[in-house]
């Protein structure tokens, strides 16, 4: 295990990102439980791949989202209903990781869902380089459904405590509720916590990542390469 400046980790996924040869764009997973910090993540490591020449998608699953009818619909506070019905993964699929993947054409849809309107999505598709990378941030992205479709498969783990007080920080209430602490505390504990447990036991998430980032310590992460 490594550990270092934030600097340090992203030129060093970089280099991981690199090492990777596709004849298709490369489709690079960063997994995480909620406020790991992995959308941070993705976005540093975006900057640095594009002053490097590499034509960058982002995208999140927070943009594959089933309407909130359907998310909540064994409750607001379940955590079955966080880890079975909050995602589209056949969408996710269908516009965006098999056109990018072996065989596809190439041309994708980065979205199919509005939070703000709680609305379904249908953006023009694009066409990305073939040498393009996908960096794809989200939870539950290493569940056998999505395993295969993953070309590079980054873990960023922190405690599950910790996770909450970093909600806490950013008030990080779910779509709909209030951002105050004893709502953020009901949301984690009942329901993404419990929902990260469901998906350890399901998935063992940590037993198919590449890299792991130990991200508790956000200026001094640590990492560990599995894949050469």
């Amino acid at each position: 295990m490594d550990q270092g400046t934030r600097s340090e980790l992203v030129g060093r996924l970089a280099e991981a990102v690199g090492s990777v040869t596709t004849a298709h764009p490369l489709r690079v997973a960063i997994d995480g439980p909620p406020a790991a910090g992995k959308t941070t993540l993705a976005d540093e490591l975006a900057i640095v791949l594009r002053a490097a020449g590499r034509d960058v998608i982002r995208a999140t699953i927070d943009d594959f989202l089933f309407p909130r009818a359907q998310r909540y619909r064994r409750g607001q506070y379940s955590a079955e209903g966080c880890y079975f019905d909050a995602h589209d993964r056949a969408a996710l699929c269908r516009v965006l990781l098999d056109p990018l993947g072996p065989g596809g054409d190439r041309r994708f849809r980065h979205e199919v869902y509005d939070s703000d309107t709680d609305t379904p999505l249908s953006p023009p598709a694009m066409t990305a380089p073939a040498d393009a990378v996908l960096l794809f941030d989200g939870v539950f992205l290493l569940r056998p459904e999505l395993i295969d479709r993953w070309d590079l498969r980054i873990f960023v783990s922190v405690p599950f405590e910790k996770t909450v007080d970093r909600a806490r920080n950013r008030g990080m209430a779910p779509a709909g509720s209030t951002a105050d602490a004893t709502e953020i505390d009901r949301s984690w504990h009942n329901r993404y916590i419990p929902s990260q447990r469901l998906y350890f036991a399901d998935a063992q998430p940590i037993d198919h990542a590449d890299v792991i980032v130990y991200n508790d310590d956000l200026q001094r992460p640590a990492w560990e390469v599995r894949r050469n």
